[in-house]
């Protein structure tokens, strides 16, 4: 087994994680189960033409979960030696003696276990030869041109490219193992305009699995500078109810905070703000949040979950009904439900829920279209801090983007508060129809009635 381009793996990931499993039983495990991950990176940063920083790194870490009864413990390393393996196995049987009982902890059944995919198919592993640090240079350097030859632009604090391979192979003594291998190739660029206290800055940055599918560097500097110029000159908005407008490059966020809501690690504490809200309305009507673990080329899809399990589209929000929480074994047992292959995890945890490749239904109006609704309010394009109550649903975020008067851009603003209640912005809200297909979170901008805007 090799990564792709020219960063091969020492030793098969496979025998790893079979090595740490077959260690960890003949230590005293009554089962366990072990993930190896190996990864190779390489960024490029210029700043002036001039190369100014490149990094390459490489490494395997391993992580080995052992249960005994219904204790279980996690153990990590970054050294591949046999004697590790031994001293973690013991290190991680001698803990979980030690830990408390969870009645809900325990590997899958076998006829649980994913069986048949076709990993070829998701395209997750571009085939082209990694780049050369030349090539990933040269693309900072044109991405940083290309934003300086706009007017208004004072500098380019950073333009950067980087390509990375990761390798990942899961096994567990319940008889599952298997892996898969993943590659990224991006570029990126911030921009600043102004000095001192009326300096602004912007960014703007394109990541794919597959480097023939990247913008072009010239077109990724172009727009970093020009959402910063059009920062020149901001002040903070009025106060006062007004109807918001989340750009597309942060209304994934607001789809974010539905879904810790419906984690399964949240609903089995009895402490989301949706505890309740299974079968019912949360988003306006017409409205679906679908997950697609199966889309090709993007980086969230996976054949199976970190539990073995089979994944498979679904909604988690149909029509605007709340179909699922999203469950891993250990939540899907306590709330007496079934799993729906939603684990993840790393070397140094155990599994736990959580979302990938997620899809709002998008709207048949585009942001300009619902900028002229708004008449007078604020487009959101940037958010910073947070302060949501995990149990009511209260939000207040610091923000900044533009004012709108009439209908259109009036001027760019910062330094201001938008709050209201997560169940009422979400059943309120209305998409436009410019979301970008290849993110793994395809979310169009969001308009929403009412917020309380604090500025001026």
């Amino acid at each position: 087994m090799y990564l792709p381009g020219n960063m091969p793996m020492t030793e098969p990931l496979d025998r790893f994680a079979t090595t740490l499993i077959d260690v960890a039983l003949r230590a005293g495990a009554d089962a366990a189960d072990a993930i190896v991950l190996s990864s190779g990176s390489m960024s490029v940063d210029v700043r002036g033409g001039v190369l100014e920083q490149a990094e390459r790194s490489e490494s395997t870490e391993v992580g080995l979960r052992v249960l005994i009864g219904r204790r279980q413990a996690c153990v990590s390393a970054s050294d591949t030696r046999d004697e590790t393996f031994a001293a973690m196995a013991e290190r991680a049987v001698a803990m979980a003696k030690e830990a408390p009982e969870d009645p809900y902890v325990g590997l899958a059944d076998p006829e649980q276990l994913a069986r048949d995919w076709d990993i070829a198919a998701l395209e997750l592993a571009d085939p082209a030869p990694e780049p050369a640090p030349a090539d990933l240079e040269e693309d900072a350097r044109r991405a940083e041109a290309a934003a300086l030859a706009v007017p208004g632009i004072s500098m380019v604090q950073s333009a950067g490219a980087g390509y990375g391979t990761q390798a990942v192979h899961l096994a567990a003594s319940n008889g599952f193992s298997a892996g898969y291998q993943r590659t990224s190739r991006g570029t990126s660029c911030v921009a600043i305009t102004g000095s001192g206290t009326a300096m602004e800055r912007d960014y703007f940055g394109d990541s794919r699995v597959f480097q023939s599918d990247l913008m072009a560097p010239e077109e990724i500097g172009r727009i970093a500078a020009e959402r910063t110029v059009a920062r020149a000159g901001a002040r903070k908005p009025r106060t006062g109810a007004f109807p918001v407008l989340y750009d597309e490059r942060i209304a994934a966020g607001l789809i974010g905070h539905l879904l810790s809501a419906i984690n399964g690690t949240t609903v089995a504490r009895g402490s989301g703000w949706l505890r309740d809200k299974l079968g019912e309305q949360v988003l306006p009507r017409g409205l679906s949040i679908t997950e697609n673990p199966h889309r090709t080329r993007v980086g969230g899809s996976r054949p199976f979950d970190a539990e073995g399990l089979p994944t498979r589209p679904r909604d988690l929000v149909r029509d605007g009904v709340l179909q699922s929480w999203v469950l891993d074994l250990s939540t899907a047992r306590k709330l007496g439900m079934e799993s729906t292959a939603n684990a993840m995890r790393g070397t140094s945890s155990p599994p736990a829920p959580g979302t990938g490749n997620i899809a709002l239904t998008q709207g048949n109006r585009t942001r300009e279209e619902l900028l002229q609704e708004i008449g007078t309010g604020l487009l959101v394009t940037s958010l910073l801090g947070a302060s949501i109550n995990p149990t009511s649903g209260d939000y207040s975020r610091g923000a900044s983007g533009f004012w709108v008067e009439g209908g259109q851009i009036a001027y760019p603003v910062n330094e201001c508060t938008i709050a209201g209640n997560l169940r009422d912005m979400l059943l309120r809200m209305t998409p436009a129809n410019d979301a970008r297909a290849h993110l793994s979170n395809v979310v169009p901008s969001l308009l929403v009635e009412g917020l309380t805007i604090a500025g001026e």
